[in-house]
């Protein structure tokens, strides 16, 4: 499974760093290999890429995810179990995951993708969290991998919203708009950048909540504007709700 040498990026300078907090130890050349995109690959003689280890880490993470809901949450049926693992395991969510362990900075990319700001778009950072999970799982077993995909979901299991806005936070939105008798929430979206390199932010208003997200396309910006404003209507009648218990 070893690839081809090549010289690394400026951005590998500590291969592996990322996985110390979790205690694994994973095969260099796997994790090497899970690191590697298929521009890299394609440039350097079609050597080796990750996206085999990611069809692996895949299966991994789905299995992990739903037997830990399953446990979790007893009185949950098939609909609503589906939808929570699909919360956890979207490619939003699998970014988030990868931006706060820094994966993106380990990427081994081609020229191209590199100069397009590949290293922040949420398809591959979050096919590249599968990819390292299929490494752990090939370098230890069954019950370490499963451990590290539920260390590497924690947070997003410890966010009380994950669960109503993560999959579809415009149309819950939306929703809260149309109980209130407002009209449809109208997104503001700006970008800067070259065109290689654009990032966009939206804002969004709903009843005195100020949504505001970014992103590599106008989708995720608004995705991110949405989500920020329901999390703060809800946690504004969230404390409402506690006040009139107390």
């Amino acid at each position: 499974m070893r690839e081809p040498s090549g010289s690394p990026s400026a951005h590998e300078g500590d291969t592996g760093g990322f996985l110390a907090p979790f205690a694994v130890a994973v095969d260099p050349e796997l994790l090497e290999l899970a690191l590697t995109h298929r521009s890299w690959a394609y440039e350097h003689g079609g050597a080796p890429h990750n996206e085999r280890l990611e069809f692996l880490g895949d299966s991994i993470l789905g299995q992990a995810v739903t037997v830990k809901l399953y446990r979790d949450y007893p009185d949950l049926d098939e609909g609503e179990l589906a939808k929570r693992r699909a919360a956890l395991v979207s490619s939003v969510a699998l970014a988030e995951v990868a931006r706060r362990i820094d994966l993106g900075a380990q990427l081994k990319l081609g020229v191209g993708e590199e100069r397009t700001g590949g290293r922040g778009k949420d398809s591959i950072l979050a096919d590249t969290v599968e990819a390292v999970i299929g490494a752990v799982y090939l370098s230890t077993d069954t019950e370490t991998a499963a451990a590290f995909v539920l260390r590497l979901i924690e947070p997003l299991l410890a966010d009380p919203d994950r669960f109503t806005v993560a999959l579809d936070p415009k149309t819950t939105l939306q929703e809260l708009a149309a109980a209130r008798g407002k009209p449809h929430p109208q997104y503001t979206v700006t970008s800067e950048g070259p065109d290689h390199d654009r990032r966009f932010t939206a804002r969004v208003e709903l009843d005195g909540a100020e949504g505001t997200g970014t992103g590599t396309s106008k989708k995720a910006a608004e995705l991110g504007a949405a989500r920020d404003a329901v999390g703060q209507l809800l946690a504004r009648a969230q404390a409402r709700s506690t006040r009139k218990k107390r």
